[in-house]
């Protein structure tokens, strides 16, 4: 799993968990297939800019939060692998 595509996933998993919805339910509110969150979920594939926009507003955010805290999760990974190599 790419490095970006674990911080996406680790993200949308968490806050779609966090609201206690199935993986059915969240890609029925972002207008997407419950197969192509799945492999959001897994980092298998990574979202397009307009699949970001709906998983944001299905997960009650603004699409700009929704993309900070992915960027905090990658930056904290960044550091966990930093620290690792020490």
């Amino acid at each position: 799993m790419e490095f970006k595509g674990k911080a996406v996933a680790t993200v949308i998993c968490r806050l779609r968990k966090e609201r206690g919805q199935s993986q059915e339910v969240l890609s029925g509110l972002a207008v997407m297939a419950r197969s192509h969150l799945s492999m959001v979920e897994t980092g298998d594939m990574l979202p397009t800019l307009p699949t970001l926009w709906r998983l944001a507003e299905a997960l009650d955010m603004k699409p700009y939060e929704l993309v900070k805290l992915m960027e905090e999760e990658m930056e904290r990974a960044d550091a966990s692998v930093r620290e690792g190599e020490k």
